[in-house]
């Protein structure tokens, strides 16, 4: 099909089946041929980097999904957990729960957190290392990419570990209610974690408060005391932000951690250019944000008139950002197709900009600058065992199995 046939018909509700495989394609053709894309039901599709970027940084672009969310989930679970949490907020309820989260993820608190990343890394890079030590073939998401963040979050939150088993699934059941277009199937399971996890909750915070942490370290017991000027987050508030950092730390690095390993061991060159100098790791794990970001799409709905790419948008306009199909922009990346582990200058949209730029993506960058850092050091010869499965979903783009070996 013609790039011009791609634009005309791309819809996010009905993609093609290969646009899970290579959205890449549709996106380019978007971007040249309608760049503000007419979605079903009055909303566009974003492509260009330049109106990206002009979305994310005006305020009249608002994050709030209660008119969104309302039709798509209505009053359950997952509509009061979505419409409560950081990232779909707008102030003030946005301004206090960023301003808790980012005293508890402040550069004092990430540069605590490293020994112990490190740790972890270590001790799942030796369990890797038995595992391949006679040939045999590990899932590289299962027992590396997953585990991470799980444990850093269930750190920050002091979770006790014999009671974070359920964390993954509950996160993977949420965030695909977020899906374009959602069957019964995903909705129910999606609520069904949300309450799950909100009277898990309930106890661990009721013993917490009992029993407060170190303020400094411990970031429910931050949540909980609230700041020193009196701000205090309400009960809803709490708990569906502790779902939130579990679900969004969680989903992102394991993507990023999976993602950026399959690139490297599909980019020989860059592989061994990595191997060769190990202080590219930092631009390389920007690289991976933008060649294969793991979040593909956000949202925001406009409070007054705006023009977008030469087009009079009214207020009330949902907007899809497209997020992976703006950091594959060529005005904006020079050889945006080609994956390059040293590239600088490298403005990446990963983690949105201006006031909901991601909390924490700090936190997200000290992993996978530990995880890639030691991995490449400890299994040079990594490679591919097999087939990867990749995550059918649209917004998120990760490996749900990722097999390898030495």
């Amino acid at each position: 099909m013609d790039p011009r046939t791609l634009a005309h018909d791309f819809q996010l509700t009905r993609v093609p089946a290969d646009f899970l495989d290579d959205p890449y394609p549709y996106y380019a053709a978007l971007r040249e041929h309608d760049p503000v894309h007419a979605l079903e039901g009055g909303g566009v599709f974003l492509s260009r980097y330049a109106d990206v970027l002009s979305v994310y940084r005006d305020p009249r672009a608002s994050s709030d999904k209660k008119a969104e969310f309302k039709p798509k989930f209505g009053d359950g679970p997952l509509y009061e957990h979505h419409t409560t949490s950081l990232v779909f907020s707008d102030p003030p309820l946005h301004t206090r729960v960023r301003r808790l989260l980012m005293g508890a993820l402040n550069q004092r608190a990430i540069a605590r957190m490293e020994a112990d990343v490190i740790h972890l890394v270590d001790q799942l890079l030796d369990r890797m290392a038995e595992r391949m030590a006679n040939g045999s073939t590990v899932d590289y998401i299962d027992e590396f990419a997953a585990r991470i963040p799980i444990e850093v979050i269930g750190n920050l939150l002091d979770i006790p570990r014999g009671e974070r088993g359920p964390l993954r699934e509950w996160s993977l059941a949420i965030l695909s209610g977020l899906e374009p277009a959602p069957g019964k199937d995903l909705l129910d399971r999606g609520n069904r974690a949300v309450s799950e996890f909100v009277a898990y909750l309930r106890v661990l915070v009721a013993e917490r408060r009992k029993k407060p942490g170190d303020f400094e370290s411990d970031v429910l017991t931050r949540l909980i005391q609230g700041e020193n000027d009196g701000e205090r987050l309400s009960e809803p508030e709490l708990l569906h932000n502790c779902i939130f950092m579990l679900n969004a730390g969680h989903e992102t690095t394991t993507n990023l951690l999976g993602n950026g390993t399959w690139l490297l061991l599909t980019h020989a060159a860059q592989f061994a250019r990595l191997r060769a100098d190990p202080t590219l790791v930092s631009t390389a794990v920007e690289e991976m944000l933008r060649y294969e970001g793991s979040i593909q799409l956000n949202n925001r709905r406009l409070l007054a008139p705006m023009e977008i790419g030469g087009k009079h948008l009214p207020a009330g306009t949902f907007i899809t950002i497209g997020i992976g199909a703006a950091n594959r922009d060529s005005d904006q990346f020079p050889d945006a197709d080609r994956f390059d582990v040293g590239r600088k200058p490298n403005r990446h949209l990963a983690f949105g900009q201006g006031d909901h730029a991601c909390a924490g993506m700090n936190v997200a960058r000290l992993e996978a600058r530990i995880a890639f850092g030691r991995l490449v050091a400890r299994f040079p010869n990594l490679k591919l065992s097999g087939t990867p499965e990749r995550d059918r979903r649209v917004r998120f783009r990760g490996y749900r199995h990722l097999p390898v070996r030495l």
